[in-house]
């Protein structure tokens, strides 16, 4: 018996998926969070971080570095046991997401029949390291930005739930690599341009995209950390390697929302055109050219993310819950009800 083929083996092959997923995650983070601040300072006719290394590439690891010999200091007042283990939780949720990403055909750690509801469940996890992290710190200040943030995130994931529905009711299953492979073909075929429900589809991928926004605290949503009011938000407390997770975390779940729009609405891997000529291709180079496509994608969506935090004023607290509720809430309940009614009466 092979032994790739023996539980030994197959736990063996998960956990170098799951550390090659983890290592190639963090690696693109360091560079993803540089072109970042590259934008933010190109819009504002800065450099940027140009210093450390060539073109400033090697930046976010001297950031790493600065912040794991930093003292890790907590408050006297603070719960030692939860203060620590906040940013941790909010870690570890943020990567185990990314476990039913498919990043090309059979790219997967775990390709489960329900990869829309781990997600879900995942994504509404999240929010206990953020409270437990502003409760734990034992100040008022982290434990309003805790409370912001929860009601924030809470509020947004409904907007982002009622619109996965749609994308779900398309595809007609749960599974993302179906999802994706349901988009094959020409750009049309894509959820964001597919005729006749473009006319729903292209306003729901707004909706997510400024729901994202919300749900990983970005500008112009970013209530939770507005200097203004709150000094800093929920992680005020927190330094060094503690502060450092919670960045990551927060990055994490920012690409994990720019790979879910690219899986949903643009076809994932799919580069628009159809692929039987890569029939005769080697599997590995056909599958590595279909990864180089998902991550462009992944790209184009962050730096949408980096120029709306460039150019666009903050929002009122109340704005903010207005917009969830009043106008993406309504709006996306109504498009579900829409794609539901096409899909029964308007194939017939």
């Amino acid at each position: 018996m092979d032994f790739w083929t023996t539980p030994g083996g197959w736990t063996l092959i998960t956990l170098g998926e799951i550390v090659l997923v983890m290592v190639g995650v963090l690696i693109s983070l360091a560079f993803l969070l540089l072109a970042d601040r590259k934008i933010w300072a190109g819009v504002q006719m800065r450099k940027g971080p140009n210093v450390v290394g060539p073109f400033g590439l090697l930046q976010s690891f001297a950031d790493f570095f600065k912040f794991m010999l930093k003292e890790v200091i907590i408050p006297a007042g603070a719960d030692r046991t939860t203060f620590l283990l906040a940013p941790l939780i909010t870690f570890t949720l943020a990567f185990i997401g990314w476990a039913v990403v498919p990043f090309a055909p059979g790219w997967v750690v775990s390709n489960i029949n329900v990869g829309i509801l781990y997600l879900l469940a995942v994504s509404g996890l999240g929010v206990y390291g953020i409270i437990i992290g502003g409760w734990a710190s034992n100040s008022k200040y982290p434990f309003l930005g805790a409370l912001r943030s929860a009601a924030q995130m809470v509020s947004y994931e409904v907007s982002i739930g009622f619109v996965i529905i749609t994308v779900v009711l398309l595809a007609g299953s749960m599974n993302l690599s179906a999802i994706v492979e349901h988009q094959a073909g020409w750009i049309w075929n894509w959820h964001a341009f597919r005729f006749p429900t473009l006319v729903i589809m292209l306003p729901m991928m707004g909706i997510f995209f400024f729901s994202a926004l919300a749900e990983t605290n970005r500008p112009p949503f970013d209530l939770t950390e507005a200097e203004s009011e709150l000094v800093a938000g929920f992680q005020v407390e927190y330094s060094s390697t503690p502060y450092l997770l919670f960045m990551i975390g927060e990055y994490c779940n920012i690409v994990l929302m720019c790979a879910m729009l690219s899986i949903l609405f643009l076809g994932g891997w799919n580069p628009g055109v159809p692929v039987g000529f890569m029939a005769s291709w080697p599997p590995a180079l056909a599958s590595l050219l279909l990864f180089v496509v998902f991550a462009l994608k992944i790209v184009f969506w962050f730096f949408m993310f980096a120029m709306v935090k460039a150019i666009v004023p903050r929002y009122r607290y109340d704005q903010l819950m207005r917009l969830g509720w009043k106008v993406f809430l309504p709006t996306s309940l109504f498009a579900v009800a829409l794609v539901a009614a096409w899909k029964v009466f308007g194939t017939a």
